[in-house]
């Protein structure tokens, strides 16, 4: 990612011996019972510090995320879509049609289309250039949470109220393909890595793992004790992390189907939380307005990232992992690195 699209000051000493207390404090230990506790301080005390922030006046944000060019940033909002340039602090586009909120919009992978899904029961593509609807996909019979590309960008899968996950064919507009499994609404999908596998969160408090070529079930995870907000996998897709409305997050074997680690910390929903490229740290957010920055291998709380004023509902980490750019109902973006 481009440096220069964020002037990131450098943390001075007292920053840095802020950041030391409060690991201390956090974990109640003394610095020797850890092994080179002190290297890993100064690995993680560079992150982070919030770069800027941008306001957005009218609507809540429900969801943001980089471009994949890591310049520009997409957001949700009422019922329009926005593009930003980061370096210019400044909306470059603006996207209207949806007759009801839009839950998540995003970039195709060749940058050139968004797709945006929302409560008026439609998933839309629109086209960046003409800034036009292109293209509007029907069949789910309730509001649309989540709608993302396949990584060639030529199927579309998205999840519902109604609690089924349709997969659509981009070119002819026509679903190809519903997968049933949860008793509930389909909260988020991601796939793994590899394009060999999806995830999918729900309302039934579950995680299901699917198999892309036979759509057949994989494992059915299951342990949190309330609605399964997120879940993506790790890097190299040995695991699954999730996040719950019972105020956890949870790291899962993708092979044996069992919980491996949870982490608590958080005082309410956690609405998202992602892996960081090295597969090392997770990043969450929550309805308690704090962002929240993780040690997956000791499970510990590295820093704790305040400054919405109210529930953040999303949060995107840049490709390097060198940044993040968080969304909050305080009508605000703000970058952290």
């Amino acid at each position: 990612m481009d440096e220069n699209v964020f002037s990131k000051p450098h943390l001075v000493k007292k920053e840095v011996n802020l950041i030391l207390e409060n690991w201390i404090r956090t974990l109640n230990i003394k610095l020797g019972w850890i092994p080179d506790f002190d290297k890993l301080v100064v690995k993680y005390a560079k992150y982070f510090q919030l770069l800027k922030r941008l306001q957005e006046n009218e609507h809540k944000i429900k969801s943001v995320k980089f471009s994949p060019d890591c310049r520009k940033i997409i957001l949700s909002s009422g019922k329009t879509i926005e593009i930003w340039d980061i370096k210019m602090e400044k909306q470059i586009k603006i996207f209207k049609g949806h007759s009801s909120v839009i839950y998540t919009a995003e970039f195709s992978p060749d940058e050139c289309t968004i797709i945006s899904c929302s409560e008026d029961k439609t998933i839309r593509l629109w086209d960046i250039e003409t800034n036009k609807e292109i293209m509007r996909f029907k069949g789910h019979l309730q509001p649309i949470w989540c709608a993302h590309f396949f990584p060639d960008g030529n199927t579309i899968v998205s999840g519902s109220m109604d609690s089924t996950i349709l997969l659509w064919d981009v070119n002819s507009g026509k679903q190809i393909q519903q997968l049933i499994g949860h008793k509930a609404a389909i909260k988020n999908i991601t796939f793994s890595p590899d394009e060999k596998m999806l995830v999918s969160s729900s309302y039934d408090n579950t995680i299901i793992i699917w198999d892309v070529k036979t759509y057949n079930i994989l494992k059915h995870l299951k342990g949190h004790m309330s609605f399964v907000m997120h879940a993506e996998f790790s890097p190299d897709m040995q695991f699954v992390v999730s996040c719950s409305a019972d105020k956890t997050i949870r790291i899962w074997n993708v092979e044996s189907g069992e919980e491996f680690k949870k982490f608590e910390g958080h005082s309410n929903v956690i609405q998202k939380v992602r892996y960081f490229p090295d597969g090392q740290t997770i990043i969450s957010c929550s309805t308690d307005s704090t962002i929240r920055w993780w040690d997956v291998k000791s499970g510990y709380e590295i820093q704790k990232l305040e400054g919405h004023l109210d529930l953040v509902k999303g949060i995107d980490v840049s490709y390097d992992g060198n940044f993040v750019v968080s969304c909050s109902y305080d009508k605000t973006v703000r970058f952290w690195g």
